[in-house]
């Protein structure tokens, strides 16, 4: 059971005094529905207003408290002209200004001769001083209210600094003390405080405090919050590998078959891939596992053999891909792989209507169809499986969380594969794929030559078409050139797809294609055909290369205006080329005057090509929203703890869990008992439900 103490502190907001249902809805726009969710909305910075009892003593262009007299209003006549209230301070005139106020509420604030003190920036205009728009006014009976220090807080339209500090206060006075959950061990190490105190440090901060990273206080905090997340995931897997599955036993006939059949060699990293998810898919247990691995790797074969698997044990496997595109590239690269095994293969995507798609839903119902390769059409309602077995999500950080979990409810816990082609940081994996075994493949196919990458200027761009025109009159290759939009935009100072297209097209005559995303998928694929498979050399597109189009006689990728991608998506897009034995490139155009951060990224394209490291410097300069996606990964969103910078105390968060849940998984020993107080804190009621469940 929940802990009385928690009781108020995890109710909702309307429970605290002032809180109607006007405010209630204006603060649920921060993200705050339960009194907790006060604690985790930290102040970003602190002003000084200190108390002047002589206005000329007071510093101008500073925040400062004075005690004033209201003696004359005068509203302003038009719309951008402004309220002005003469006051004095120590028989000294001042204005109190306003912009686009009304009338009635000025005269409530400020009324004539009333005494208040005034809080904000003391300025001086026109041989007179003057504070526009303060920043607090009180009576003053309640100077002693007035702190020389206070907290400012991002609040939303609708409420104020003030209104806000005071119900925050509230829940700060509700805070107990409980037992410490964190090792001795850990606290020392890290120098880490207690809870309550700061939690109540980061609320009322010094004005030497910084509010960085570094913050201990914060970092304290940040600490919990990956321990409760790390606890949860061990708990729910803990559980979750005890559900038992479908046992997939055969003599892998199939799937050596499939690999005595290919002309080349498996590397040590697949074949040790293949292995831990053959002992996977053999076990009694549910098979979840991450499968990541650079560009052009070799994931399909991985995933294949794994299929294969399963269909031999007379189940049924899919492969969902983000796009219609890459879906109906596995097709048919699957299709030729398993030419000779006498397997019913199949495509359902979007673009299937009427007859056709009974059909198919038929086929896939009764059996008959043993890989289904699709979209996300294949979670939707009306898709009926006879014996699903193995599902494979192809670039994970496309979809959601719960379309993965989908495939749940399409067949008795099918096993669970998932891909990324964008290399993971081992943090963001930790935080949003903990819950799943974790394989990688760290090496290419036996004959991949590296891609060489350089960076030009933009003033050698007619260089740069002169080589590309030699080139196409001496060789079959092929080139991507990616721009980043689709329009023009004066405020960017990018040149559009369109224009780069015409102007390119006017140099190759009849050679040249576009591609954006502005084209319906049909658009997209009859595009894609013609550039494989006739005689166009060069594709001007969009990002919407950047994920499965495989051109084995494309050799060159120009990316212009570099500096506008991230390092993630930098080397996604070079993936697009380097898909044979011939030397490849990429050309990173890039205007003359960049900034650090864009030279930072550009230097390490053209240093490495290995996606892993890339990754890690990824997380270094963008921080983990921007490379995952919260909403498309899964990625947990976190009011503490940043991902970029506390890595050491995720690691030591994660030993930690594990050690515990290792030894007590329901959590009944006596001294584990207040970890339950700290998950039902953090909101990781899910794992309280799963530990009461199991």
């Amino acid at each position: 059971m929940r802990p009385i103490y928690l009781d108020l502190l995890l109710s909702p907001i309307n429970s605290l005094k002032g809180i109607g249902p006007k405010l209630e809805s204006t603060i649920n726009k921060l993200g705050i529905n339960l009194n907790i969710h006060f604690l985790w909305h930290f102040p970003y910075r602190i002003i000084e207003k200190k108390y002047y009892e002589n206005i000329h003593e007071a510093p101008i262009n500073n925040l400062v408290t004075l005690k004033i007299k209201v003696v004359k209003h005068y509203p302003s006549k038009f719309r951008r002209q402004p309220y002005r209230v003469n006051c004095i301070a120590n028989d000294t005139p001042i204005d109190i200004i306003y912009f686009n106020a009304r009338h009635p509420m000025v005269r409530s604030v400020l009324p004539l001769q009333s005494i208040k003190m005034v809080s904000g920036k003391l300025e001086f205009f026109r041989n007179k001083f003057q504070i526009t728009h303060p920043t607090n006014i009180e009576n003053v009976t309640e100077i002693q209210l007035l702190r020389e220090k206070e907290a400012v807080y991002s609040l939303t339209a609708g409420l104020s600094m003030k209104n806000f500090t005071k119900i925050s206060n509230q829940v700060l006075q509700l805070l107990p003390n409980p037992k410490e959950w964190i090792d001795e061990k850990v606290l020392k190490k890290f120098k880490f405080k207690n809870w309550k105190e700061s939690i109540e440090k980061l609320h009322n901060p010094n004005i030497d405090d910084t509010f960085s990273e570094k913050n201990i206080y914060r970092r304290r905090l940040a600490y919990d919050e990956l321990f409760a997340h790390q606890l949860a995931i061990f708990i729910i897997r803990t559980i979750n590998n005890k559900k038992k599955s479908l046992p997939f036993k055969n003599n892998n006939k199939l799937k050596k078959n499939l690999i005595n059949s290919l002309n080349f060699k498996l590397t040590n990293s697949q074949i040790t891939v293949i292995n831990e998810i053959k002992s996977d898919l053999e076990s009694k247990n549910q098979m979840v596992r991450l499968l990541q691995g650079d560009v052009g790797s070799g994931k399909t074969i991985v995933a294949l053999t794994s299929m294969l698997i399963v269909v031999e044990s007379g189940f049924q496997t899919t492969l969902m891909a983000p796009t219609s595109i890459l879906a109906y590239q596995h097709y048919e690269n699957i299709s030729k792989l398993i030419n000779n095994l006498s397997i019913k293969i199949e495509i359902l995507t979007g673009r299937d209507k009427g007859k056709k798609r009974i059909e198919k839903l038929e086929k896939i119902k009764n059996g008959e169809t043993k890989i289904i390769i699709g979209t996300h059409a294949l979670i939707q309602s009306g898709v009926n499986f006879k014996n699903l077995g193995l599902s494979v999500i192809d670039e994970q950080h496309r979809f959601g969380v719960y379309q993965r979990m989908a495939f749940n409810y399409k067949g008795f816990r099918p096993s669970i594969l998932v891909m990324s082609a964008t290399p993971i940081p081992r943090t963001l994996t930790l935080a949003a794929y903990g819950d799943m075994d974790e394989s990688r493949l760290i090496e290419k196919p036996l004959g991949r030559k590296l891609i060489k990458t350089s960076s030009l200027n933009f003033k050698k761009e007619q260089q740069l078409i002169e080589r590309i025109n030699n080139k196409i009159k001496t060789s079959d290759d092929k080139f991507f050139w990616v721009c980043p939009l689709v329009e023009e935009s004066q405020e960017l100072d990018l040149k559009a797809a369109t224009d780069r297209f015409n102007s390119l097209n006017k140099i190759f005559k009849n050679k040249v294609l576009l591609i954006h995303g502005q084209l319906n998928e049909k658009e997209k694929e009859i595009t894609m055909e013609k550039f494989q498979n006739e005689d166009y050399r060069i594709l001007v597109a969009t990002t919407v290369i950047e994920v499965g189009i495989d051109i084995k006689s494309a050799t060159t990728i120009i990316i212009e205006h570099a500096e506008r991608f991230g390092l993630a998506q930098l080397h996604q897009l070079r993936g697009r080329v380097g898909r044979n034995e011939e030397d490849s490139f990429c050309i990173l155009l890039h205007k003359e005057n960049i900034n650090d951060t864009a030279k930072k990224r550009i230097k390490i394209m053209t240093e490495t090509n290995d996606g892993f490291i890339i990754a890690e410097e990824d997380l270094n300069i963008r921080g983990p929203g921007e490379i995952l996606g919260k909403k498309q990964s899964g990625l947990p969103s976190f009011n503490v703890a940043d991902l970029s910078y506390d890595r050491d105390i995720l690691e030591e968060a994660k030993k930690y869990a594990e050690d515990i849940i290792s030894k007590d998984p329901k959590l009944r020993n006596e001294n584990n008992k207040k970890i339950k107080e700290l998950l039902y804190i953090q909101e990781r009621d899910a794992a309280i439900m799963t530990l009461l469940a199991g």
